[in-house]
C-alpha cells in the first residue's frame, strides 16, 4: 500500500512536538496541521475524545498522521472512519523524543524510574514544579504536597531531552529548577541528546506506506486503533 496521491495528508499532533515536527513537514504535501493541548493527556479519555473529534471533522478521505503514542491508552479505540491513520508505535512520546524505540528501551533498562523533560513540556508548563503550584492553588499546600509525594516518590532520575546543544543550554536553567524541586525524592538530574530520526521516519512513512516497518501502525479506513497493536 503506497501513498495514495489523491489523498490529502493531515497531521494531528500534541503541541509538544510542534518545534520537532515542523522542519520535516514537506512543503505542498500537507493540507492541514492541528496541534492539540498537552493537558489533554491528564485525562486519557479526554485525549481520545479530542482526537476523534478532529478526525470526524475531516470531510475528505485523507491520510492522517497522528503525532502521539498510545499515551495512557488515550488512543485506544480511535476509529479511522473514512481515513487511513499513520501512528508511531510507542507507548508515549519518550521514544519519539529519543529517536527510536530501541533508544527508549536502553534508557528504560538502565534507569526505569525516569521522569523526562523536553523543550515542548517546559514551554507548555508541564512538569512537577508547575504541577505543584497548580495543586496548591486548587487544594492548598498540605494536600498538594501529599499528592505530589504519592505521584513522584518512586522516580529516581529527571532527564532533560534536547535535540541540539543550543537547546540544552537554553532550557538547562529551567530544567535544573525543576530538578531542584524533585531532589526531595532523591531524583538525580541528567541531560540526554535525543534524535529526530523517529519524526523523520514518520514523515517518510507517509509516502511509502507499503514499506512501513514495526515502528509505525497503519489503520485502514473503517479500522480501529487498539492498545494491543502497540505491544512489541
Amino acid at each position: 500500500m503506497g501513498k495514495k496521491d489523491n489523498y490529502p495528508i493531515i497531521i494531528i499532533a500534541c503541541n509538544v512536538f510542534q518545534g520537532l515536527l515542523e522542519p520535516y513537514i514537506p512543503d505542498g504535501h500537507v493540507r492541514q496541521v492541528q496541534y492539540l493541548e498537552y493537558g489533554l493527556h491528564q485525562i486519557p479519555k479526554n485525549l481520545k475524545i479530542a482526537i476523534q473529534e478532529q478526525i470526524d471533522q475531516i470531510e475528505t478521505p485523507s491520510l492522517i498522521i497522528l503525532g502521539y503514542g498510545l499515551c495512557g491508552n488515550g488512543l485506544d479505540g480511535i476509529n479511522s472512519g473514512m481515513h487511513t491513520l499513520l501512528i508511531p508505535r510507542t507507548d508515549d512520546c519518550i521514544a519519539i523524543l529519543l529517536g527510536s524505540y530501541q533508544a527508549y528501551r536502553r534508557e528504560f533498562d538502565s534507569m526505569p524510574g525516569t521522569y523526562y523533560l523536553s523543550k515542548g513540556w517546559l514551554e507548555s508548563g508541564s512538569n512537577p514544579l508547575e504541577e505543584y503550584g497548580e495543586l496548591v492553588i486548587k487544594y492548598g499546600e498540605e494536600k498538594a504536597k501529599w499528592l505530589m509525594d504519592y505521584q513522584y516518590r518512586n522516580y529516581k532520575r529527571l532527564a532533560l531531552v534536547a535535540h541540539t546543544q543550543d537547546d540544552l543550554e537554553k532550557y538547562r536553567q529551567r530544567a535544573q529548577e525543576v530538578a531542584e524541586y524533585c531532589s526531595q525524592w532523591g531524583m538525580q538530574y541528567c541531560e540526554l541528546l535525543g534524535s529526530e530520526e523517529y519524526v523523520k521516519g514518520l514523515m517518510q512513512a507517509a509516502f511509502a506506506l507499503d514499506k512501513v516497518g514495526e515502528d509505525f501502525l497503519i489503520i485502514p479506513p473503517g479500522g480501529e486503533l487498539k492498545q494491543g497493536q502497540f505491544i512489541r
